[in-house]
């Protein structure tokens, strides 16, 4: 389990820092999707929230692939992986098994990294 937290944490960290940058930089040019996917991406575009995503995704993939704060990093991609996940699965089905990797990787590192998250899902706090 040790090994596979590892490769699942370095590959996490990958995707993210390269598709955070590519929010900034955009050195991997596609044409939007079709439909309200599309009209989706271009909102985000055009009203700058894609650049706070990028940022939290490049922030996130850094102190992955740095091992530090892993925690941290966790915690700031797990509201993206959600939206990737829904955006996929309801407004661009094609790239859903990729979206479903990147949970599983998530899921994998989260697991590794469990007593970190022990206080959150405490009943009752004292």
């Amino acid at each position: 389990m040790k090994i596979a937290a590892l490769i699942a944490r370095i590959l996490l960290g990958l995707v993210f820092f390269v598709f955070g940058l590519n929010g900034f930089l955009n050195f991997m040019p596609g044409s939007l999707p079709p439909g309200p996917a599309g009209q989706f991406l271009n909102l985000l575009a055009q009203s700058h929230y894609g650049l706070f995503v990028s940022a939290l995704q490049v922030a996130g993939g850094v102190l992955l692939l740095a091992n530090r704060y892993v925690p941290l990093a966790l915690v700031l991609l797990g509201p993206v992986i959600v939206n990737i996940l829904l955006f996929h699965l309801f407004m661009y089905p094609s790239g859903l098994p990729l979206a479903i990797l990147v949970a599983i990787l998530w899921g994998i590192v989260a697991l590794r990294h469990r007593q970190y998250f022990s206080g959150v899902f405490v009943q009752r706090a004292p």
